[in-house]
């Protein structure tokens, strides 16, 4: 009799993962919509669009809103479909630096591991600390830095909690998660749209910055909100050894997670724009987000709109928490990281790599006290992950141009590979570049120092210690 079909695909799963060189320990229990649904939560448009609102509109003016925001679209989907290509092809855990290990060297795939584990908890800090910037007014509590701080280490310890307790309570806030966004951009806009006095649609192109290097510099340093939208679509990739038929499941995951925030951030972002009433107020506002929405529709329905989008980034950090901890075991699990053992364990009971949960709440908190600045914070976020993944969409474009990478996923670009990836890599150096320029320098100089620190370490320590047993299996 034959066996059932699900057991069959946990079966193909589990051999696949055993040819790259791993054993399967994490329960494998996601299904397609679930990748989805983690990666479309840490993009989060209601989290990335919402809390940086106002450093988009107040550098760059509605342009950074309309314009702006597809500008960043564009420059990301090729990053997207270049990862998406390599997720196919090695379904791992630790997903990156596994593809820049096989297809570069131990070195590039060391450096792309941490360069991803820092990024990971940059934006965990970015994510729970923006909240606790929304909750602190909302509930009527002071708007100082320590009560944030306190907020967000509440909400990291609440996140932690419900990862520890294992993927399956986790696959099932995912999937509540991607409602919660997706309803809830419905929510604003149509609320917006009849509710709300608007200005004309024009008012989209209207320019203004606070830069004193002129409006060309302030939209710049604007695109800052989109792009740290844009970060975390990874995920899809680093849970694939808890999804079902990754090869298939974990690339549309991740590219239909930046279509679907694509559509729905843009939509979100010109109704809020176009329901601007005085902007000299607005601009003037701790919170213009919430100001546009309480002076809008008044301040119960805005401020209920208000709580829809929090609950958007709480569960926003809730997954990139689970994100974060999967890197950081997988990493630990190769000896990548001190005190590896301990961090590559996995709870007998949940099946979930507790002490790896555990650290990256911790050392995003870390990275809250840290950044004085919140834009320096999500800054770091984003030069350091997007350059985890330039260095294997780059490793991967020279492998296949060179013929090693031969091994191809049933999600393939085919003949469009090197120009997609060529667009990818174009795009991440001009991320790298643009977001450490003032006044982001901050994150620059810390981004600069982690690079030094990496490069001493393992040239000092790590050199000819560093060996993960992923196989080359046609790399």
């Amino acid at each position: 009799m034959p066996a059932p079909a699900a057991d069959t695909q946990a079966e193909r799963d589990a051999a696949a993962l055993g040819a790259l060189g791993y054993r399967q320990e994490l329960r494998r229990s996601v299904g397609g919509f679930g990748n989805f649904a983690l990666s479309c939560s840490i993009i989060s448009v209601l989290t990335g669009a919402v809390t940086l609102y106002g450093h988009g509109l107040l550098n760059g003016g509605p342009l950074v809103m309309s314009l702006g925001w597809w500008l960043v679209t564009l420059g990301t989907l090729p990053v997207a479909l270049s990862l998406a290509q390599l997720a196919s092809s090695f379904p791992t855990a630790g997903a990156l630096y596994h593809w820049a290990t096989l297809l570069g060297g131990p070195g590039w795939g060391f450096a792309t591991a941490w360069l991803n584990t820092i990024g990971q908890f940059a934006i965990t800090a970015g994510i729970d600390f923006g909240l606790a910037e929304f909750l602190a007014p909302m509930l009527g509590l002071p708007e100082d830095r320590a009560t944030k701080l306190a907020i967000c280490a509440a909400l990291l310890v609440g996140h932690g909690m419900l990862n520890h307790l294992g993927v399956r309570v986790v696959n099932v806030l995912n999937w509540l998660s991607a409602w919660v966004h997706l309803l809830g951009v419905v929510a604003i806009v149509l609320a917006l749209a009849w509710l709300a006095p608007h200005k004309p649609l024009n008012f989209l192109l209207t320019r203004w910055t606070q830069d004193a290097r002129g409006y060309g510099w302030g939209f710049a340093i604007g695109l800052l909100q989109a792009q740290w939208t844009y970060t975390g679509y990874d995920a899809s990739a680093h849970v694939t050894e808890e999804t079902i038929d990754p090869s298939r499941n974990a690339p549309r995951g991740i590219v239909l997670a930046v279509v679907v925030s694509a559509i729905a951030g843009s939509l979100l972002l010109c109704a809020v724009t176009l329901a601007i009433g005085d902007v000299a107020l607005t601009r003037k506002a701790s919170n213009p987000f919430i100001f546009i929405l309480q002076t809008s529709l008044g301040d119960t329905l805005g401020g209920a709109l208000v709580w829809v989008a929090m609950a958007a980034m709480w569960f926003c950090g809730l997954g990139s928490v689970t994100s974060n901890s999967r890197m950081l075991f997988a990493f630990a699990r190769d000896g990548g990281v001190p005190f590896a053992t301990s961090i590559a364990r996995v709870s007998p009971r949940f099946q979930s790599p507790h002490t790896a949960i555990w650290l990256s709440c911790a050392m995003a908190f870390a990275v809250a006290l840290w950044a004085d600045a919140y834009a320096a914070m999500v800054a770091l976020s984003t030069i350091a992950l997007y350059a985890s993944y330039g260095l294997p969409i780059a490793l991967g474009w020279q492998a296949r141009r060179t013929g090693r990478w031969r091994r191809r996923g049933p999600w393939d670009l085919g003949r469009w590979s090197s120009a997609v990836n060529l667009a990818a890599i174009a795009w991440v150096s001009g991320v790298l570049v643009l977001f450490v320029l003032p006044p982001n320098q901050l994150a620059g100089y810390a981004f600069a120092g982690c690079c030094l620190w990496l490069i001493a370490y393992w040239f000092a320590f790590r050199r000819g210690h560093f060996s993960p047993p992923i196989r080359d299996h046609g790399a």
